[in-house]
């Protein structure tokens, strides 16, 4: 059996409720019997290696543990696995990959090795990395991750000219998308988009039954002028809702938005639009660690023009809408030139029901 692999599945399900803090999984091995296993709980209780570590009990002395990151040897909010590690007894630690983070960085390997613990680094490193891609870049930049989704048919339309969207994707990749939304800590999306489709941007998944998760993302307006309506559907949803303004925006505008239950926080530019870097900069101060921006394509270029956007998800229907007013999933002012368009690498190509999926990460220069 493939321990590391078992413990990336367990790390997989920590993803979207354990930010800011790392997704993890570990697995322990006795012989050949798996003694012990968890995966990383919410911020302020116990880390993965802690929880399989008690499910393993005395039957850890002596054991193999796999583990997916490199074990903190700190206090933080837990007491630190290292020495939990150390304590219990634990003769050789698999590590997928060392934890960027400056206060962890290479300590945590040390300490086990320190103990006599035998330690090995990289089995499934890269996909340990891209489990915590987002983590990784907060924790080396203090920005979040910040992934654009949007569905198209084969000939670049996201609506008809009329503005008629439902539905471009099959409802396969719609339930997926609720997935998406579940893992991030933040869902953005353009007032046209609010007006145009009164989403409910809530993640509607991992709670049974197909509910509404328990857990939900922050959602974030980007509305410049104040545009969106009040009696939005989203802010009747559970969670916090930012609206995010430019300038010159009434004063009984951000009321009214205050009163439907909104956070109104403003990021004026120079020309009274909002200001993404500051706010991607504010989200970050905020512990937020990625954003997934669902449109509409004003908002989508306007996030390409600035450079932030790290991911595409595209979902391409098997459609055609044609028209030259049909509107395309990225505006903004674009490229000038081939040479100076964003190419994406690591391209990965899947079917979701009738749905092509294109998955890849913007070339950063």
């Amino acid at each position: 059996m493939d321990y590391m692999e078992q413990a990336l599945k367990l790390a997989r399900l920590a993803l979207g409720e354990v930010s800011p803090n790392p997704a993890v999984g570990a697995v322990i091995v006795q012989g050949e019997e798996i003694v012990g296993q968890g995966y990383t709980l919410p911020p302020g209780q116990a880390h993965a290696e802690v929880v399989a570590l008690k499910q393993a009990g005395d039957k850890a002395r002596g054991a193999v543990m796999y583990v997916t990151l490199e074990p903190c040897n700190h206090f933080g909010r837990t007491p630190p696995c290292a020495g939990s590690i150390i304590a219990a007894g634990i003769k050789e630690v698999h590590i997928a990959t060392l934890d960027d983070n400056p206060v962890v960085f290479g300590k945590g390997k040390t300490e086990l090795e320190t103990a006599g613990i035998a330690v090995h680094v990289g089995e499934h490193r890269e996909a340990a990395r891209e489990l915590n891609e987002a983590y990784f870049k907060y924790i080396n930049t203090g920005l979040p991750f910040v992934t654009a989704k949007y569905a198209m048919s084969l000939d670049g339309k996201i609506a008809t000219r009329t503005g008629d969207s439902k539905w471009i994707s099959s409802d396969d990749s719609r339930s997926f998308s609720h997935s998406l939304r579940h893992d991030s800590d933040a869902i953005m999306a353009g007032v046209g988009t609010v007006i145009a489709d009164d989403p409910k941007l809530t993640a509607r998944c991992c709670a049974g039954r197909g509910g509404t998760s328990h857990k939900q993302p922050i959602r974030v307006v980007v509305d410049s002028s104040g545009r969106t309506p009040p009696t939005a559907c989203l802010f009747a949803e559970p969670g916090r809702t930012i609206i995010a303004l430019g300038g010159n925006v009434a004063e009984e505008r951000k009321q009214a938005f205050r009163q439907a239950g909104a956070d109104v926080l403003e990021f004026p530019d120079g020309d009274d639009r909002v200001d993404l870097p500051a706010l991607m900069k504010y989200l970050g101060q905020q512990q937020v660690t990625n954003v997934l921006v669902e449109g509409g394509g004003t908002l989508l270029g306007s996030l390409f023009d600035h450079r932030l956007i790290d991911k595409v998800i595209a979902f391409i229907g098997p459609v055609i809408i044609g028209g030259d007013k049909a509107k395309t999933p990225v505006a903004g002012s674009g490229a000038e030139t081939i040479a100076t368009a964003q190419w994406l690498e690591n391209i990965r190509v899947s079917q979701i029901g009738a749905d092509t999926v294109i998955t890849g990460y913007v070339v950063k220069e």
